[in-house]
């Protein structure tokens, strides 16, 4: 397609078929893209996990230590990021290989050209083609709105990323402790406003799941009940205050 935006593609290398879907639900739109080699937690040495990981920060940021494979898919959008910085691109999608397809790109596209407000992070899918509670909302055009979610929804199965947020992304998650969808939706820590345009034209598929954070399910996890409830607190009270902020750009625009 013509003057389309970069599209990165998370993959990892074992997952042949993934990348075969991918590529061919792409195609079929006309889509180039570029692939991220996505990063295997569990073939990672402890240096290489420790050089971002911080286990100090996991225990203040999150209820559980993160398992290998949310090591990696964290250390794979990074990647990604630093891709989007390397390349100096004013924004790119960056597609995860579980997504599907199920409307028009080029519509999207031409969308995300088109906002004058100064956005940093576009959600384009749902995780698990959840809903949540809104905001606030602003027609964009007569098929897609800008919308404010009370809380920035969950996975990073399709995103658009600007050079200035991925920059940013790179400089505070040098060390991180919790998944990068949770990260994400801190807001009040990167500095990074998220919002979603919608109706999505793209979808997890819900007949496969990431295979880049599958590792961590093999894992035996204890469950730190009341921690988890204190967090989700904490996070309630900020992802208020920082919404109060966010909206005033989709309300002046």
């Amino acid at each position: 397609m013509l003057n389309q935006p970069k599209v990165f593609l998370i993959n990892l290398a074992k997952s042949t078929e993934r990348l075969k879907k991918s590529s061919a639900r792409l195609a079929a739109q006309n889509i180039q893209f570029e692939r991220i080699p996505a990063i295997d937690g569990t073939k990672l040495t402890n240096e290489e996990i420790q050089a971002h990981y911080s286990s100090q920060l996991n225990s203040k940021q999150y209820y559980r230590n993160l398992g290998y494979g949310e090591i990696g898919c964290f250390l794979s959008h990074r990647l990604a990021w630093q891709r989007i910085v390397e390349q100096k691109l004013p924004y790119a999608i960056v597609l995860e290989d579980d997504f599907q397809l199920v409307g028009d790109l080029s519509a999207l596209f031409s969308t995300i050209d088109s906002l004058e407000c100064d956005w940093q992070l576009l959600k384009l899918a749902a995780y698990q083609n959840r809903t949540r509670p809104i905001k606030v909302t602003k027609q964009v055009n007569k098929q897609f709105d800008l919308v404010l979610h009370k809380k920035p929804l969950t996975g990073c199965c399709a995103q658009a990323i600007t050079y200035e947020t991925a920059k940013r992304l790179l400089r505070v998650t040098e060390q991180f402790g919790c998944p990068v969808d949770t990260q994400i939706q801190r807001t009040w820590q990167t500095g990074v406003s998220v919002y979603s345009l919608m109706p999505f034209v793209i979808q997890q598929d819900g007949k496969v799941g990431s295979e880049i954070t599958a590792a961590c399910q093999n894992q035996v996890i204890r469950k730190h009940i009341f921690k988890r409830k204190v967090q989700q607190l904490n996070d309630m009270v900020n992802h208020y205050k920082q919404t109060q902020k966010a909206q005033n750009t989709i309300l002046s625009w």
